[in-house]
């Protein structure tokens, strides 16, 4: 009898198949690792927590790759020919038709197409650069959030809220903590309320959002059509008792909680777009892809983060130019003037002193992804092989680039393709806001400044280079970190103060007589950061001395080294609850 030959069709559906069953591996083990945050928190092993975050992040590289691999033995047909992928992906998107969380499974298709294949191959008949489905929320058999209604005192609904948290420390003054979110309640939402108090509903989302030392009940408060956040930050004293350390009733606050100078939260989101939807709701200026990467789907929020752009480009018509500030030695920054984000090509050739190589800095950006980021940096995107209209370069701009990068650019027809480019949120550059702040504004801004610093060093960060051109200002007037090519663990770096000239020749050298090892650091020197700017110079002085003491950063190690984590949390300390000091 004749056998037919196995046909494309065949060898698609087998491929489109395998990389579904490892989506689904690697969603499921997503979740696990998610699952056990709630046990981290309450045995307060924060160093744990650090470590699976990193390994919830190791986790897509290792299952794409897995998936990868799978892919020759499931098929004798070369996995490279495009025209099977064509037929791969009709199949997937059947498979996937009636999912819930259809736009991971379709990022994770893409992620596998692209290990396999050339990125200059990225075409929608190939992969998903849109979704195959409507945007509209899934339908499910469950709600994602508990709703309250119906009570008799707003005490009795933050009672039931934090009763059913079911975590399995006991609160350390349940009654203490119900009254003081009552009290906020009563006077910060209570005034614009549009219903009477007993026609609120409260809306908790079921899960429980961990991240660092924090564990935050999300929720929303439903005034007629109107909604007002809802979030309750719980910590862990580490002496067996939980507290609520703020309520928070603020679009703007529960931003900064969702920030992109934070990392990832933890959190049990079997339906991440359900989540996205609920959240969004909440924080309508906020991006599907922040969202996203709140919730840890990093590569998914890559997906969105291009389409969004995409979007942007066809509704506007400004050019692509240098961004503002003083150029670096590294990386050659552009922006669109009517988007917020900034653009970050590593130079072909570093300038004088630099002495990093690319490998170096890509090396220096993973550590900042990995790593939390405690709202003092700033989340990247990192794309290969971007393509972006041509037209919408300036000239300037162009110029540039092709003068310090020309190996990073590719020019086919009309589009600009960049081989590799970093994205990150555009912020104003800390010596930029100096030059038009007021007395008030400087002494605040310097304040955030040293802050940022202390809190990047507890978190075992050292900036390297602590140039004010380095930082930026955010619209909530915090001083973020975002230059990264001499980033470093703390405890990598040697804090030396400057010996004393013993001889009048050594005084008057104009180089350093005495010897400097590459780990040697001389916080007397940061003074120079302020030199042309003496108002900002005394500021600092005055609230941030101790930076410029070896001792200061001594200590800082000595703590990291004994696995201490710091606490920084997303809020004002103005906006802490008092703690009878018995509970401290």
């Amino acid at each position: 009898m004749k056998r037919l030959a196995p046909t494309h069709n065949s060898s698609a559906r087998r491929m489109a198949k395998t990389i579904y069953y490892g989506y689904q591996s690697y969603f499921s083990d997503f979740l696990n690792l998610s699952l056990g945050a709630k046990a981290r928190f309450e045995k307060a092993d924060w160093l744990g927590a650090q470590d699976s975050n990193n390994e919830r992040i190791e986790l897509y590289k290792i299952k794409v790759r897995n998936t990868s691999a799978l892919l020759d033995t499931v098929t004798t047909k070369d996995i490279t020919d495009l025209e099977l992928w064509r037929e791969a992906k009709n199949v997937f998107t059947q498979l996937i038709s009636k999912t819930t969380n259809f736009e991971i499974a379709e990022t994770f298709f893409n992620s596998v197409f692209g290990l396999i294949n050339d990125h200059d191959k990225i075409d929608d008949d190939l992969i998903y650069v849109f979704s195959s489905q409507p945007p509209e929320i899934p339908e499910s058999d469950f709600s994602i959030f508990i709703r309250y209604e119906d009570f008799s005192d707003v005490t009795e609904v933050f009672a039931s809220i934090l009763s059913d948290t079911e975590l399995s420390v006991p609160w350390e003054n349940l009654e203490r903590d119900v009254a003081a979110i009552a009290s906020a309640f009563r006077e910060d939402v209570q005034p614009q309320l549009q219903s009477s108090v007993h026609d609120l509903k409260f809306d908790v989302l079921e899960a429980i959002f961990y991240r660092s030392k924090a564990a935050y009940l999300i929720g929303r408060i439903c005034d007629g059509p109107h909604y007002i956040p809802l979030v309750l930050p719980i910590l862990n004293n580490e002496s067996g008792g939980l507290y609520v350390d703020t309520a928070i009733f603020d679009t703007s606050e529960m931003s900064v909680i969702f920030g992109f100078t934070r990392a990832h939260f933890m959190v049990d989101a079997p339906l991440p777009h359900q989540y996205l939807h609920f959240i969004k709701k909440l924080l309508p200026h906020k991006g599907d892809y922040e969202i996203y990467t709140s919730l840890g789907f990093s590569k998914h929020a890559k997906t969105e983060f291009y389409r969004e752009l995409v979007q942007h480009l066809r509704d506007s018509n400004d050019q692509f130019v240098i961004a503002p500030g003083i150029k670096g030695m590294v990386m050659s920054v552009f922006t669109l003037p009517s988007y917020d984000i900034v653009f970050k090509v590593i130079k072909d050739k570093f300038d004088p002193p630099k002495e990093v190589t690319h490998e170096i800095v890509k090396e220096k950006y993973k550590f900042v992804s990995r790593h939390d980021r405690i709202g003092r940096m700033a989340d990247t995107q990192e794309f290969h092989n971007l393509s972006l209209p041509l037209a919408r370069f300036s000239e300037e701009l162009l110029a540039e680039l092709r003068q310090v990068a020309p190996s990073q650019l590719v020019v086919e027809n009309d589009k600009l393709i960049i081989r590799h480019l970093y994205t990150e949120r555009r912020m104003e550059p800390l010596n930029l806001y100096l030059k038009d702040a007021n007395e008030e504004q400087t002494r605040n801004v310097i304040e955030e400044y040293g802050n940022a610093i202390k809190q990047l060093a507890a978190a075992n960060i050292f900036p390297g280079d602590m140039l004010l051109k380095n930082f930026g200002v955010t619209r909530h007037q915090r001083v973020v970190f975002y230059d990264y090519d001499e980033i470093c663990p703390l405890t990598e770096c040697n804090f030396r103060h400057i010996p004393e000239p013993q001889t009048e020749e050594q005084a008057m050298s104009a180089k350093p007589w005495y010897t400097v090892a590459p780990e040697d650091v001389f916080p007397e020197e940061f003074r120079l950061f302020f030199s042309g700017n003496p108002v900002a110079r005394q500021a600092f002085t005055e609230l941030h001395s101790e930076i410029y003491d070896p001792e200061f950063w001594q200590g800082l190690q000595k703590e990291i080294r004994q696995g201490k984590v710091v606490d920084v949390f997303p809020y004002r300390r103005k906006r802490r609850f008092p703690r009878e000091s018995t509970c401290r």
